[in-house]
C-alpha cells in the first residue's frame, strides 16, 4: 500500500491538477470560473492539427517498427552466432538514457555528420555540408521514429527474452521443425503468440512513450510545428502564465490521444490474434516469412549498432579539435574540452548522481519489501494491481506532471532536491518491478524451506538466503532504476521548477546549437553514469562469490 501510493498520489493529484486548469480553473493565477476558453485557444493555434497528426504519426509507427524489429531479431538470434553477440549490445543501449542517444544520432544523422562523410565527397561529390538536405527534425518527424527505435528495440529485445523463460520456446522450435516449418515460421507461428499476453504491457507503456515523449521531440521533431506533448511544454514553459490554460487543455488532449491509441491497438490485437489463427490453420509452411524476418532482423542488428555509432560520435567529439567536412575523422586529438568543461559540470553530475542514488535505492527496497510480503503471504498480486503499478508508463508524463507541480506548491517542496527525487520514483518505481518480479518469483521455495527448517526466521530467510541468492538480479534492477532517473528530463523540470540542474536538462538545453565538442562532454557523462552502475552491478556479485559458482 504504501508503494502504491508513493507513485499513485503524484499521478491521480498530477492529473486533477491538469484537468482543473484545462477548463479554466486556478484561482492561483486568475482562474476563478470554469470555462472552454482554454480548448478555444488551443484549437485556434496554428499548426494544432498538424501537431496532434505527428505525435500519432511518431508514436504508431515507432512501436510498430520497434516490436517487428524484436520480434525478427529474436526470431533469428537463437540459430544465428552473429545476431547472438549482438544481442550483448542490448544492456549498454538499455543504460543509456533516451537523450544521450537522440543527440548522438542527431550528429551521426546530421548533414555534416558521420554518415555524409563516409560518401563524401565521393559519391555526393560535396565538399562542405549541403543547406537543402533536412536529416533531423524534418517535417515528417522520421528522425524522431528513428531515435525512438534506437531505445524501444532493445527495451523490447529484452521483454521477449525474458518472456521466453515462461514458455518451452526451445521445445516448440523443434517440434515445428519436425513438421516441416523453417524456424523462424516455427517461432513466429508457435512462440510468439503464447509470449505476446506477457509482452501486452511492455508495447503499451512502449506506444504511450513514444505518443507523448517530449526530450526526444526537442532533439530530432520538427519545431514548428511541433508534436502535441512538446507544444504543451512549450507553452508550460512561457513566461506568460495566461498560457498555462491551453497548455493544460493540450495536456489533457495528449493524454486522451495515448488513451485512445491504446484502445485502437487493444482492438487491433484481436484482429490480427483471428488474422494469425487463420495463417496458423492453413497450414503453410511459412516460407514467405523467412525473408521478412531475415530484413527484421537485419534491422534491429543495423539499430543496435547504429545506437552504438551514435554515442561512439559523441565520444569522439568530445576529444577532437580541428575535425572539418568531410574529413571521416579529426585532424587532432584534445582534452582541452574536458579540461575547462568538467570543473563546470561538477555540480550537475554530483546532482544527477545523488538523484538517481535515491530514487533507485528506494524503488528497489519498496520493490524487495512488496514481493517478500507477496511471498510470505503466499499469493501474488492481482493484474488490477500491477495495472495500478505501471500507471506511471501509460499515463503521459506532460499529462500530470504540471498538476504534480501544484502539489509541490502547495507542499512548499517545488523546486526542491527531495521533489525531484520522488518525481523520479514516480517512473524508477515500474521499471525496478518489472526487472525484479519475474527473478524473484522463480526462485526455488525449496531454500527458503530447508532455511526455515533449520530454524531460520522470516526475516532471516529474506537477508540470508533469498537476498544473496537473488544479488545479481537485485543489483541489476538498481542499475536499470539508475538509468531511467539519469535520463528523466519532464520530471526533473517540472519537480525542480528549473532550479535543478541535471545533466539530461543540461543537455536538452544545450542540444540547440552549442559546440558538438561541449555537447559531447556532457553526453558521454550523461552516457558513464549509468554505464558504470550497470558494470560494477555485473562485477559484484562475481567478486562477492568468486569461490561459489552458481553464485557469481
Amino acid at each position: 500500500m504504501l508503494t502504491i501510493g508513493v507513485f499513485l498520489l503524484p499521478v491521480v493529484a498530477g492529473l486533477i491538477g491538469t484537468l482543473l486548469p484545462a477548463f479554466g480553473y486556478l484561482p492561483a493565477i486568475g482562474g476563478e470560473h470554469f470555462s472552454l476558453a482554454p480548448w478555444r485557444a488551443l484549437i485556434e493555434q496554428p499548426g494544432v492539427l498538424t501537431s496532434v497528426r505527428l505525435s500519432l504519426q511518431t508514436g504508431v509507427l515507432a512501436t510498430l517498427l520497434s516490436l517487428a524489429i524484436a520480434s525478427g531479431f529474436c526470431a533469428l538470434a537463437h540459430d544465428c552466432l552473429r545476431y547472438r553477440r549482438l544481442a550483448a549490445l542490448v544492456s549498454p543501449m538499455l543504460a543509456t538514457p533516451h537523450v544521450a542517444v537522440a543527440i548522438g544520432l542527431a550528429f551521426v544523422i546530421a548533414p555534416s555528420g558521420w554518415l555524409l562523410r563516409l560518401v563524401s565527397p565521393a559519391l555526393t561529390g560535396w565538399d562542405r555540408p549541403s543547406g537543402d538536405l533536412v536529416t533531423v527534425r524534418d517535417p515528417q518527424g522520421l528522425a524522431m521514429v528513428l531515435g525512438l527505435l534506437l531505445k524501444e528495440v532493445p527495451y523490447l529485445t529484452l521483454m521477449i527474452t525474458a518472456a521466453l523463460h515462461q514458455v518451452p520456446h526451445t521445445a516448440l522450435r523443434r517440434v515445428g521443425v519436425a513438421l516441416g516449418y523453417r524456424p523462424a515460421a516455427a517461432w513466429f507461428k508457435l512462440v510468439f503468440p503464447l509470449i505476446y499476453a506477457q509482452l501486452r504491457l511492455p508495447v503499451y507503456a512502449v506506444l504511450a512513450f513514444s505518443l507523448s515523449t517530449v526530450e526526444i521531440g526537442l532533439i530530432l521533431a520538427p519545431g514548428n510545428p511541433p508534436p502535441l506533448a512538446l507544444l504543451a511544454a512549450r507553452w508550460f514553459a512561457d513566461y506568460d502564465l495566461q498560457r498555462y490554460f491551453p497548455a493544460a487543455a493540450a495536456a489533457v488532449l495528449q493524454g486522451l490521444l495515448v488513451l485512445g491509441a491504446l484502445a485502437v491497438w487493444r482492438i487491433a490485437e484481436g484482429c490480427v490474434a483471428g488474422a494469425g489463427r487463420a495463417w496458423c490453420e492453413r497450414g503453410g509452411r511459412g516460407g514467405a516469412i523467412v525473408p521478412v524476418a531475415g530484413v527484421l532482423a537485419a534491422l534491429g542488428a543495423l539499430s543496435l549498432v547504429l545506437g552504438i555509432g551514435a554515442l561512439a560520435a559523441m565520444a569522439v567529439w568530445s576529444v577532437a579539435g580541428d575535425w572539418r567536412f568531410p574529413d571521416l575523422a579529426p585532424q587532432s586529438f584534445t582534452l582541452t574540452t574536458w579540461a575547462r568543461q568538467v570543473p563546470r559540470v561538477a555540480a550537475t553530475v554530483w546532482t544527477t548522481v545523488s538523484l538517481a542514488l535515491a530514487s533507485a535505492g528506494v524503488a528497489v527496497a519498496l520493490t524487495v519489501a512488496c514481493l517478500e510480503s507477496e511471498t510470505r503471504r503466499g499469493r501474488t498480486p492481482t493484474q488490477r494491481v500491477l495495472w495500478l503499478l505501471y500507471l506511471p508508463l501509460l499515463v503521459p508524463p506532460i499529462a500530470f506532471l504540471y498538476g504534480f507541480q501544484v502539489l509541490l506548491v502547495r507542499l512548499d517542496l517545488d523546486g526542491a532536491w527531495l521533489a525531484v527525487a520522488w518525481a523520479h520514483l514516480v517512473f524508477v518505481l515500474p521499471y525496478a518491478f518489472l526487472s525484479l518480479a519475474d527473478p524473484w518469483r522463480a526462485l526455488d521455495p525449496r531454500y527458503a524451506r530447508s532455511a526455515a527448517a533449520l530454524g531460520a526466521s522470516p526475516r532471516a530467510v529474506l537477508w540470508r538466503v533469498r537476498l544473496p541468492m537473488l544479488l545479481k538480479p537485485v543489483l541489476l534492477a538498481f542499475a536499470v532504476g539508475c538509468a531511467v532517473s539519469v535520463g528523466q528530463y519532464l520530471s526533473t523540470l517540472f519537480a525542480g521548477a528549473g532550479r535543478i540542474a541535471t545533466l539530461t536538462t543540461e543537455a536538452v538545453t544545450l542540444s540547440s546549437g552549442v559546440d558538438p565538442r561541449v555537447m559531447g562532454v556532457y553526453t558521454v557523462q550523461q552516457a558513464v553514469i549509468p554505464l558504470a552502475v550497470y558494470a560494477a552491478a555485473r562485477l559484484v556479485p562475481r567478486l562477492l562469490y568468486a569461490g561459489r559458482q552458481g553464485m557469481a
